[in-house]
């Protein structure tokens, strides 16, 4: 059975030759072993948050090639039904579920469909996020900024962990991976502030629910992503020679925490850096303010500040 795995172009995105080479030796790898892979999900529920483009998409087409029954969520409900129809023209399993992580309501009525469809969850993959790169004066006037990316990285994935864990404890079974990001044992850095808080917002819960849930036969994995080239983020000119994954890739290593399920996934470069960084502290803080002087915002970041400015007067 095929998936068609390569569908999309976000999907065919990848780093250069030389970043690819990279990414692979400091990994984390993608998992290879596809027949094992199938003993592991076949036959089983996935939930894939965010599935409607990138590493979600990714994933979800994986897994239900595996043998799967994926439930895809996301709020663009076209795209995500798009992809369920090739799923199961290719002889796989999915539904799509609109899921707006912002809206209470919306993460409270999925979950119900899927417990009241399937019954259970197997593996609950916490994909979706928002990513926000501005200076913090552009967000003065754009409390949007602050509530899409608490909503979407830290009270969304909480509120659906909230809704669908009791099910996973009480049958004794089930696998968390929650898609973070490398940022978090990096320095902290001029404005990613929204996002870098609202990930390790989510971190520290998830790890400390998983202490409590581990006992019951629940488990997670933490998998903090390096550089990754989706449609976010497309690769051009020197950016494409960077170490970093494409969403396939990243699929496949969310693959691998669900087969070998362990507690991180992580660059190798992450674990000496988060040892030094909070030696280096200081020096590390005067440094990156030194940078931000000389540093700029993107044409999007300016150009979204501006429409808003617009709308305001």
């Amino acid at each position: 059975m095929s998936t068609s795995l390569d569908a999309g172009p976000n999907n065919r995105l990848a780093a250069g030759p030389i970043g690819r080479a990279v990414a692979w030796l400091v990994g984390p790898r993608p998992y290879k072993n596809r027949a094992r892979l199938r003993r592991e999900v076949d036959g089983k529920v996935a939930v894939v948050t965010g599935a409607s483009f990138g590493v979600g998409e990714a994933t979800a087409r994986i897994l239900a090639d595996a043998g799967a029954t994926v439930v895809l969520g996301a709020r663009s409900a076209e795209q995500l039904n798009l992809i369920v129809t090739e799923i199961k023209a290719a002889g796989g399993q999915a539904v799509a579920i609109p899921l707006d992580l912002a809206s209470e309501d919306s993460v409270k009525a999925f979950a119900e469909q899927v417990l009241t469809q399937f019954g259970q969850v197997d593996y609950l993959v916490h994909n979706a996020g928002k990513s926000l790169r501005r200076s913090i004066h552009l967000s003065y006037d754009r409390p949007k900024d602050l509530n899409a990316t608490t909503a979407a990285n830290y009270l969304g994935p909480m509120r659906l962990t909230l809704a669908l864990l009791p099910k996973m404890r009480e049958r004794g079974c089930g696998h968390i991976v929650n898609v973070s990001t490398a940022g978090l044992m990096f320095p902290v850095a001029p404005k990613w502030g929204f996002y870098l808080s609202s990930k390790a917002a989510f971190d520290i819960w998830i790890r400390s629910v998983a202490m409590e849930a581990r006992p019951d036969g629940v488990t997670l994995t933490s998998f903090y992503a390096g550089a990754m080239f989706t449609r976010m983020s497309a690769p051009s000119g020197w950016v494409s020679a960077l170490p970093g994954h494409s969403a396939r890739d990243a699929g496949y290593i969310i693959a691998r925490a669900i087969v070998r399920k362990p507690r991180t996934l992580a660059p190798a470069v992450v674990w000496p850096l988060s040892v030094l960084v909070p030696l280096l502290r200081t020096p590390l803080e005067i440094g990156a303010t030194f940078l931000y002087r000389f540093l700029g915002d993107t044409k999007a970041s300016l150009a979204s500040a501006a429409k808003e400015a617009g709308n305001v007067a």
